[in-house]
């Protein structure tokens, strides 16, 4: 069964940014995050540097490609 949220979710459109700036978006919204809340991104390459930084710090993420170098990353706590 899964559950429903009342809490809206967090896009973030992280295209044509350089790094550092898409990880430094994505560490502010995951500070202020409330409970039971998703990130959703759309980013131009996979951002492996992240899920690394995500799994050590007990977020879980899925990563789909909905067009050629397009990649949209989901993330919640685990």
């Amino acid at each position: 069964m899964s559950q429903s949220t009342d809490l809206p979710e967090v896009f973030l459109d992280l295209r044509g940014l350089f790094p550092p700036e898409p990880m430094e978006r994505v560490l502010d919204a995951l500070a202020s995050l409330k409970t039971g809340q998703q990130i959703r991104m759309m980013i131009e390459r996979e951002p492996h540097p992240l899920f690394r930084m995500l799994e050590r710090n007990g977020y879980s993420w899925h990563c789909t490609e909905p067009e050629p170098g397009l990649y949209q990353v989901v993330i919640q706590e685990s």
